[in-house]
């Protein structure tokens, strides 16, 4: 078993991932973070874009940097709840019941184009994701620890697919858009093809299946101070205040915001949150939480800008790290110095 981690010892691990990463998926470091951050935190990644962008690439990558064994189901119309989860057979040798284990028996898996498949079928997921395993007649069977769901999902096409359930929804960490490329990075790609002479990039294993779940782990010596939960709390709570909204954010909003702020609070080479980590997280994490009024999509209002503007409108804490304050004496409010030395500004009070 590995040794326990240090939030450096994670950062620099994963770094190293994120520029494994990069060989492959050109041009994307942003939506590659954030990926990173939804696997550091434990949770689930919808990867929601046009075709073409590189989506399942970006699974593959993942998977191959972090070392975790790969699975790929292609959500179609017809797929069953058994073909995700497995189902018991009966073995003519022994006479009895045996459970197969379907694909979600992985690490990593890509559920690919997942709002392709009725909702009965999505709803096989469920379980999975929120609790880390599968229950068939009566009977629990555990999946791996490392166990993460990355969906793919096309946004603008409707024929033949299947909105997902808000239950289904709230149970992924964050949502992701990648975009597409700037013309020079674009020509970049292009180029780098050109001169591998292969379609395929093979990506080194910077770490494993173990090595992750200490990377995990590690999150936990992360401090998170009373004034970032309070910030937490209000921005969870500004979506339920909202007239735009119908129905905001729930508790489980929180939690990811929490979680994913300490990732990259790690990633950023700290071992405390600054408000400016829940502000790089809050959309990704919040906005497809929330419903919004019928109206709103018919002038055109996406959940990314209504969470956006909540975001603009709700003070932003000064904080200081407690072990910090504790050894320098530093009053409330006089922190600037000590965050700009860490690399941050914990942004600035009553925007």
């Amino acid at each position: 078993m590995t040794d326990e981690l240090t939030p450096e010892q994670t950062c620099r691990k994963a770094l190293a991932v994120l520029d494994e990463v990069e060989k492959a998926v050109v041009g994307k470091r942003a939506a590659l973070e954030l990926v990173l951050l939804g696997v550091l935190a434990g949770g689930h990644v919808l990867i929601e874009d046009l075709p073409g962008l590189g989506k399942t690439l970006m699974a593959r990558s993942f998977a191959a940097a972090l070392g975790l064994d790969f699975t790929r189901i292609q959500f179609t119309p017809d797929l069953l709840p058994s073909d995700v989860t497995g189902a018991p057979f009966y073995d003519q040798r022994s006479g009895d019941m045996v459970f197969r284990p379907g694909p979600v028996f992985t690490q990593l898996l890509l559920a690919d184009e997942i709002n392709r498949t009725p909702p009965k079928t999505q709803a096989a997921l469920l379980e999975a994701m929120a609790e880390g395993q599968v229950s068939i007649d009566g009977k629990s069977h555990r999946l791996d620890p490392a166990f993460v769901v990355l969906a793919t999902d096309n946004p603008i096409e409707y024929e033949g697919t299947y909105s997902l359930p808000e239950a289904q929804l709230d149970r992924f960490l964050l949502r992701v858009r990648m975009g597409y490329l700037p013309p020079d990075q674009e020509a970049a790609m292009l180029l780098r093809r050109l001169d591998r002479k292969a379609e395929r990039v093979d990506l080194e294993r910077i770490v494993d299946a173990v090595e992750l779940l200490a990377m995990r782990a590690s999150l936990e010596s992360v401090e998170v101070s009373a004034d970032v939960v309070d910030y937490v709390v209000a921005l969870v709570n500004a979506t339920r205040a909202a007239a735009q909204v119908q129905v905001g954010a729930s508790p489980r909003g929180g939690l990811a915001l929490v979680r994913l702020a300490r990732a990259r609070a790690v990633l950023s080479g700290r071992d405390y949150v600054v408000p400016e980590d829940v502000k790089a997280v809050a959309v990704p994490a919040l906005a497809h939480r929330i419903s919004l009024r019928p109206e709103l999509w018919v002038r055109k209002v996406s959940a990314d800008e209504v969470v956006a503007s909540l975001l603009a409108a709700t003070p932003t804490p000064r904080t200081l790290p407690r072990q910090q304050d504790a050894a320098g004496g530093t009053a409330p409010g006089a922190d600037q110095g000590s965050n700009q030395g860490a690399g941050e500004r914990a942004g600035t009070a009553g925007r």
